[in-house]
């Protein structure tokens, strides 16, 4: 296999993984290599294995046993779990995420909707387009990614570098938020629609109503993902 160079490396490494396994004749219950064996393979760092493999655990694909290392889930029967178990413990974690974008975020949508030129317009409108395309072939990585590149794009159309900064920090330092929320059943197709309200708001140079789309989209996120943690 050749090394992995592609800029866009944590969901390089996730497609890559997820080869491995098809190829090579993984089977549910069946160990997986460690971290080491995959950080020779792949010629990349061990930490960035390391997130990888916590992605593809929280989606279902593997499971990590303490000290034992990883071991191939049944996808199909098991395809919730491990995002289940996930949320049962970090509940505060997602609690205190989406107060902080509660903070911010629909305050950035509304001096989007009075800065933001037509290429900011156009690029935000682009990676909807990159969403639904995403989310028609479940692409995991790949939503999360667009979610992420929304959110820092409505960032920059504030025109404002500090809360550009702020922002991009958060999606960064903080991604389990964007991978629990998208991962809740429904939450992708309803995102895409929520995402739209917001551009449309934008475009329409409404800030209040843009800044109220992007209330909507988080709370609507938020409290799906707890109902669905306290029904499991």
């Amino acid at each position: 296999m050749e090394p992995i160079r592609n800029i866009r490396l944590s969901e390089s490494i996730i497609k890559a993984i997820k080869e491995m396994i098809a190829e090579e004749g993984f089977e549910p219950g069946d160990k997986f290599y460690s971290e080491n064996e995959l950080t020779k393979k792949l010629q990349v760092s061990r930490a960035s294995v390391r997130e990888a493999i916590r992605i593809l655990e929280v989606t279902g694909h593997v499971i990590v046993k303490q000290g034992k290392g990883a071991y191939i889930t049944d996808t199909n029967a098991q395809k919730l779990q491990p995002f289940i178990n996930w949320l049962k413990t970090n509940e505060q974690s997602i609690t205190d995420i989406f107060e902080v974008s509660l903070i911010i975020d629909p305050k950035a949508a509304a001096h989007a909707a009075q800065k933001a030129d037509s290429n900011d317009i156009r690029a935000m409108e682009e990676i909807c387009t990159q969403f639904e395309f995403h989310a028609k072939s479940k692409h995991t990585a790949d939503i999360i990614k667009c979610d992420r590149d929304f959110h820092r794009c409505l960032a920059k159309a504030t025109k404002n570098l500090t809360l550009y900064a702020l922002i991009k920090s958060m999606t960064t330092a903080f991604p389990d938020g964007g991978i629990s929320s998208l991962h809740t059943p429904g939450r992708v197709e309803k995102t895409i629609h929520e995402h739209r309200a917001i551009i449309r708001a934008i475009k329409n140079r409404d800030d209040e109503g843009a800044e109220q789309a992007m209330i909507l989209h988080l709370k609507n996120a938020f409290h799906e993902i707890i109902s669905h943690m306290k029904v499991q």
